[in-house]
């Protein structure tokens, strides 16, 4: 049977953050590691995502993450990949902690939709800005493994936070803390390029 147990809020909360961000890195891993988790019991589901443990959408999730799978691992089409995902990862993530937060008012979802969206966003332009500083080096294995760590880490998150929410959801503010400070860091980095590719053309 099912587990049908709610989350308290807190929980529900935290749990959000750390699903929020590993959707942001990989949506299709995440969907499938919760619909297996509710279906093992091990996560109870509000009932507007009860969906995600229908066995259907969980094979359609897990068929679409072994075609990202091998997508996000060719260079250069893994950031056309990324890219089309910008309109696929945020919104459906942000769609998630809606309807996760259903018992709340709906000035409260938006807001939590927001929130979530905000943190699919982080995630995934971190992931991305480092494909973009990855992709131009000659050596693939770099690549791949970058996104092998990618999609790791977004069945980990999802699965640590149906064990320790709150622990999770620390691991994901440093974790964007990371990442904010890591994109930062390469944007500077590549408009310092373009400026020195520039002058030498002029020259």
């Amino acid at each position: 049977m099912l587990n049908t147990i709610k989350l308290p809020g807190n929980e529900l909360v935290a749990l959000l953050i750390a699903i929020s961000f590993a959707a942001g890195l990989n949506l299709y891993a995440t969907v499938a590691t919760l619909g297996l988790l509710a279906r093992a019991g091990a996560l109870p589901l509000p009932p507007p995502l009860q969906l995600l443990q229908n066995w259907y959408v969980i094979a359609a999730a897990a068929v679409l993450f072994l075609v990202e799978f091998f997508a996000d691992k060719v260079p250069a089409f893994d950031l056309v990949w990324n890219a089309l995902h910008t309109f696929i990862r945020v919104p459906v993530a942000a769609l998630l902690a809606y309807r996760a937060t259903g018992q709340l008012s709906p000035t409260e979802q938006m807001l939590a939709a927001f929130a979530g969206g905000l943190i699919a966003l982080a995630a995934h332009g971190g992931k991305t800005a480092v494909r973009a500083a990855v992709t131009p080096s000659p050596e693939p294995l770099s690549n791949f493994t970058l996104s092998m760590g990618e999609d790791a880490l977004a069945i980990f998150l999802t699965w640590f936070a149906s064990k320790h929410p709150f622990l999770a959801a620390a691991v994901v503010a440093w974790l964007l803390i990371v990442t904010i400070t890591v994109t930062r860091w390469i944007i500077r980095a590549m408009r310092a390029l373009f400026r020195g590719a520039e002058q030498a053309v002029a020259k």
